[in-house]
């Protein structure tokens, strides 16, 4: 296999929801930086070795910001990680007030109240599950829609504040803004906006300790931090802790049910494998097909290629975290394996705020699967199983039984 002299199509076509395509591991040993053409068919670079996405991850000469914003390539027409956001002129500062403002929500205070929220709800949906089980002709249920999918949102519910009674409504917007079909995935990120301007108003009236508070108290100090910008953040906060855990729940028992041995050890010792298992999951389950978008705020060279002022970057957080040259066996799901570090979270000053809350919500879920349900297994092949089409991937269904 060699790399094609016309830019690549992506999403490239993979083998199944685990596996990366093969033509990663060629661009990685033949060409780090190369021309693609995105989903949305416009052009960008896509990098794919572990130095590079973690040394561009922490560059300041790239953002999220387009200095022409009409001119800039959009990676899909989904409604998030579309395309570019922010402002050009005070990216830097915006995203510094960005990092202060969200500081308090992700407190150890707030971080324990949480984990003994999302004890509960976990126990609770899995009582669930076991009484379907129960009654169920065959035996089947499914974990995405009995855990997977409900919990990240109810979680980051509680977190921003939403009443409990809104988590279907939110349930539904995260899956439509994050969907591939742009017309309604933005359509659902103005409904959103519309229900945060009411819900930031109630909030003025009655705040309590969470991030809707803390970002109104912000507005009463801060006449330049507008609802555009505390719109901007929500999104983010939602996508980021629902969509993106949905799809690691879903991955992580996929690899774990498909690994038997993995999944006897993490049985037999469920709250000592458990940390090792998620740091695991998060490396080799980054959501999507694509990447992080960034945009080139001058010229740069990395490697022997000359990126642009203006243009695209992806950062394939998927092939990096699988570079042969930073781990041995890089395919294969280790728990055990030496090399710890990994970019599911990001790095440097962008390295994923929330990364104590997704760490402490895949270890309840896999842990309290362990514990409650040893037997756990697929009820159907891997290759049956249907991606979902939204910008995260992962599955649309988890059918098990025990």
């Amino acid at each position: 296999m060699s790399v094609a002299a016309e830019p690549l199509q992506l999403p490239f076509e993979k083998p199944n929801v685990l596996d990366l395509a093969p033509l990663y591991e060629v661009l990685r040993r033949e060409a780090p930086v190369t021309p693609v053409t995105t989903p949305a068919g416009d052009p960008a670079w896509l990098v794919t070795r572990f130095n590079d996405v973690r040394e561009l991850l922490s560059d300041k000469r790239l953002g999220r910001s387009h200095p022409e914003p009409d001119k800039a390539s959009r990676i899909s027409y989904a409604a998030v990680q579309d395309g570019p956001t922010g402002d050009f002129e005070t990216e830097e500062a915006d995203h510094a007030r960005m990092r202060r403002l969200l500081t308090p929500a992700f407190s150890a205070k707030r971080m324990g109240l949480l984990s003994d929220y999302m004890r509960g709800l976990v126990e609770g949906y899995v009582d669930r599950l076991i009484a379907e089980h129960e009654t169920a002709p065959d035996g089947v249920v499914d974990l995405h829609a009995g855990l997977a999918f409900p919990l990240p949102v109810a979680v980051i519910c509680r977190l921003l504040g939403v009443p409990e009674a809104d988590g279907e409504h939110f349930r539904s917007l995260s899956e439509r803004m994050s969907s591939y079909t742009g017309e309604d995935a933005h359509a659902a990120r103005a409904e959103f906006g519309r229900y945060m301007v009411g819900l930031t108003d109630g909030k003025r009236a009655q705040p309590g300790e969470d991030v809707i508070s803390d970002l109104v108290r912000a507005q009463t100090a801060d006449a330049d931090f507008d609802y555009d910008e505390m719109v901007r953040l929500c999104v983010g906060l939602l996508f980021a802790g629902h969509e993106t855990t949905v799809n690691r729940i879903g991955l992580g028992t996929l690899f774990l049910m498909t690994r038997p041995e993995q999944w006897r050890q993490l049985t037999a010792d469920p709250s000592g494998r458990v940390n090792a298992t998620v740091e695991e999951i998060m490396r080799l389950g980054a959501p999507g097909d694509l990447g992080l978008l960034r945009y080139a705020h001058t010229d740069l060279d990395v490697g022997d290629v000359t990126i642009h002022r203006g243009d695209a970057v992806i950062l394939s957080i998927n092939a990096a975290n699988r570079d042969t040259t930073v781990y041995s066996d890089a395919e294969t799901f280790d728990p055990d394996r030496p090399e710890r570090a990994h970019l599911g979270f990001g790095h440097g000053s962008h390295f994923c705020i929330g990364a104590s809350l997704a760490r402490t919500e895949l270890r309840v879920v896999f842990e309290t699967l362990a514990r409650r349900l040893p037997n756990l297994r697929l009820a159907k092949e891997l290759d049956e199983l249907e991606v979902r089409p939204t910008i995260t991937g992962g599955v649309t269904e988890l059918p098990v039984t025990w």
